[in-house]
């Protein structure tokens, strides 16, 4: 995660300047270039794979998004999620899909995965926050090198997935480790376990 610039930017500038190549987020103005490592890109594309595979064993009408953006409300702040799961049949009522390929309501995004890296705090902190307050029912934090603070993963720190899951508005969030088995409200026939996506970012 790189930041790329000094000059704070409204969402609408940023939209207007974002390339077409390259992955980029606004957080609070300030632009920042996303860049995965090579485990994460694994860790990810799995994800991807294994997700698609069951949602469309289920004729789900979702599919994974890769260049979209989620805009935060009332921020000048958009991200670009690791894993964006979108149902297309939503896709019709969001103001910005069509020109700028994002999205600014909930009710579209069935799924978002983030794949923890060194800037953690984004993840288990401002974006919980915002991903709740934009009403995305299911959020992932896969944190496969146990990078969280304690009060999140405890002592000693271990890799741990930490699926957020709105019950009346408010996010409840359940943990996963070693063999358990992921559950997911979104996907919930998914048979997977919190170390076969590990796995994924360890292979030689």
């Amino acid at each position: 995660m790189i930041q790329t610039a000094t000059k704070l930017l409204t969402f609408e500038e940023f939209l207007k300047w974002k390339p077409e190549s390259g992955r980029y987020e606004l957080h609070e103005g300030a632009i920042i270039e996303m860049q995965p490592t090579g485990k994460q890109e694994e860790i990810t594309g799995f994800l991807s794979t294994e997700l698609t595979l069951e949602f469309r064993r289920l004729s789900l009408p979702y599919f994974i998004l890769k260049q979209a953006l989620l805009k935060a409300p009332n921020r000048e702040t958009g991200y670009s999620p690791d894993v964006l799961i979108v149902n297309r049949t939503s896709l019709a009522t969001q103001p910005l899909w069509e020109k700028f390929s994002t999205i600014t309501q909930g009710a579209a995004v069935p799924l978002v995965v983030e794949v923890v890296s060194t800037n953690w705090r984004d993840d288990y902190l401002t974006k919980v926050r915002d991903y709740e307050e934009i009403g995305i029912p299911e959020y992932w934090i896969v944190d496969y090198l146990g990078l969280g603070g304690r009060r999140y993963i405890g002592s000693p720190k271990q890799p741990t997935i930490f699926i957020y899951y709105l019950v009346e508005g408010e996010y409840q969030v359940s943990q996963f480790r070693g063999a358990n088995c992921i559950e997911s409200p979104t996907l919930p026939e998914l048979k997977l376990t919190a170390e076969q996506v590990f796995a994924a970012g360890n292979q030689a």
